[in-house]
């Protein structure tokens, strides 16, 4: 394992994700925007990976969107940037096309810069995990404000602590 790969706030992490889920005989999938891949990176930098992963998409344009995660021209046109409605729309569709067990979604903006509105804000990020039948979802503010690549890290962290903790039933669906 490289030492700088994955980034050591996400090592730990990640392999307690990838413990947990071969332990359970459980999979995952992800749907990510601002973190651009780095959660799935993180997970499949884990020896054993392979048993639990079922596949990933960075679904950062809205054009990718409407290709690959079930959105329309319409969701398009309405859309005003991530929000619990957002991830958790995204979860299920990428849960539901995958066979998963859980999706782990985020969307966020990692900046630098952004916009006028809460969920605008660099630092600002919408989670949801989806299992069968529930979606869960999770605001956070990273407090970094207009930290790019620290934000993309922390996005990826807060949603697989928020992953870890719906697998351990800490935070039900």
């Amino acid at each position: 394992m490289a030492a700088d790969f994955p980034p050591a706030a996400i090592r730990l992490i990640a392999g307690d994700v990838v413990n947990l889920l071969k332990e359970r005989k459980e999979t995952i999938s992800v749907a990510e925007t601002a973190a651009g891949g780095i959660i799935s990176a993180s997970l499949l930098s884990t020896p054993g990976a392979s048993k639990i992963y079922r596949g990933g998409l960075t679904l950062y344009t809205l054009e990718s969107r409407i290709a690959f995660a079930g959105w329309t021209e319409e969701i398009k046109q309405n859309y005003r940037g991530p929000t619990p409605d957002v991830v958790s729309g995204l979860a299920e569709n990428v849960r539901q096309r995958l066979g998963s067990t859980y999706t782990v979604c985020e969307s966020g903006t990692a900046g630098p810069t952004g916009g006028n509105t809460r969920n605008r804000t660099p630092g600002y990020v919408a989670l949801a995990v989806a299992s069968e039948g529930a979606t869960l979802t999770r605001e956070v503010e990273t407090g970094l404000g207009g930290e790019r690549e620290k934000n993309m890290i922390a996005f990826a962290v807060e949603a697989l602590k928020f992953l870890r903790d719906v697998i351990k039933g800490e935070t039900k669906l």
